[in-house]
């Protein structure tokens, strides 16, 4: 087998009958089998509710355990929950954490190189969805699964990995028989909790490898192909923002504002009040802020095309102004928050924490100013000479 998929058209890796299988039938199932048994028998509420449930776990076991804790290592898990994440990922069929995570680091490492990243979207919209998994392309790299290295610590990432296939079946296959008995419809149980549910959850993932790739918004960088898309968030647990996930990858969350729909980061932090999960990683407020500011200043000027240089001269002054005004904001911001953590744990109050909240609350006033100054001036740009 080639080594590079792409050098040569007319040769190409073996099929993985057992993957093309299982996706053509279980997706067959789903549009036949299901409308089908719905018309004929019916499901009942519960099987209804199994699915939803059985949804909801597979699925955050993917995004919090399989992606953010063990991928991206942006917080620590109790054993508990780890258990949880491996017999959820387990269920979700999609190979093992382990094989999971060396997929996922590769991808961001090499992320759009049609050659190095396993699921690179520049090879469109099939190939990056499901076409990867169909052939032996990088069947080489799983031999020693050297990028996660940290991974094989993990006595649980490693117990699911040895018995991957055990657990597969029965939480893919034994859990839907189980409630079916309990119900007292195991066919409607594995037709519906079973292989509709699988299908969901594959393809709602697989979402995340080709729709982020190609819609949405690149809010925070353009250096690859995410996309931030509040519309895919929905269907996957917060997964949609997937533009700020590429640039702060090491962030336990992927939906930073408050409106953002992001269960994921919602049962992290949750968990954090348990002690369930710790050592939340967050991406610093002013990177995030200064990474956003830079692609709206580059858009607006490829928007423009000012050929002016005194004008691009004066954008450039403005914005390192903003940026200036952004970073000591967030300097003393940073020194609120330490000396509120110091209060707290010396059970003392510091009369200079009250200069400093002022001093932070004036600083974001100027620099709101100065972002709204800063805006006007880029939108005269927009209109063009005429207006300036």
């Amino acid at each position: 087998m080639s080594s590079n998929p792409s050098s040569n058209a007319t040769e190409k890796p073996p099929i993985i009958w057992v993957n093309v299988s299982l996706f053509t039938i279980t997706f067959l199932i789903t549009v036949i089998g299901v409308p089908w048994y719905a018309l004929t028998h019916g499901f009942s509420s519960a099987l209804v509710i199994g699915l939803i449930g059985t949804l909801v776990f597979a699925g955050l076991s993917i995004t919090a355990g399989y992606h953010r804790l063990w991928a991206h290592r942006a917080y620590d898990a109790h054993w508990s929950l780890r258990i949880l994440f491996a017999l959820g990922g387990a269920l979700a069929l999609q190979n093992s954490a382990l094989h999971w995570a060396s997929d996922h680091r590769e991808h961001h490492k090499h992320v759009d190189d049609n050659d190095k990243d396993p699921y690179s979207a520049k090879r469109g919209f099939w190939y990056s969805h499901i076409g990867w998994m169909l052939r032996e392309y990088q069947a080489s790299r799983y031999h020693d699964y050297d990028n996660v290295k940290d991974l094989q610590k993990d006595s649980i990432v490693m117990w699911q990995h040895r018995h991957y296939l055990v657990l597969t079946v029965l939480t893919t296959i034994g859990w839907p028989i189980a409630l079916g008995l309990m119900v007292g419809d195991v066919w409607g149980s594995l037709i519906l909790v079973g292989v509709a549910r699988l299908v969901l959850n594959h393809h709602t993932t697989f979402f995340i490898n080709s729709l982020a790739h190609i819609w949405g918004k690149q809010t925070y960088t353009d250096r690859n192909t995410a996309r931030d898309n509040g519309f895919l968030a929905l269907l996957t647990f917060g997964e949609g923002y997937h533009n700020y996930h590429h640039i702060f990858s090491a962030d336990y969350r992927n939906g930073i504002r408050w409106w953002h729909f992001d269960p994921t980061k919602w049962l992290i932090r949750l968990g954090s009040w348990f002690g369930l999960t710790s050592n939340l990683k967050r991406t610093n407020g002013y990177q995030i802020e200064k990474a956003r500011l830079e692609m709206q200043f580059k858009k607006a000027k490829e928007k423009a095309q000012i050929s002016c240089e005194t004008t691009l001269a004066t954008l450039h002054d403005e914005f390192d102004m903003v940026v200036a005004k952004l970073r000591d904001y967030y300097q003393v911001r940073k020194q609120l928050l330490d000396l509120k953590r110091q209060a707290m744990k010396q059970n003392m109050h510091l009369p200079s924490m009250a200069e400093l909240k002022q001093k932070a609350l004036t600083l974001r006033t100027a620099f709101e100013q100065q972002q709204r100054e800063f805006a006007q001036r880029l939108q005269l740009a927009l209109r063009g000479p005429q207006a300036n």
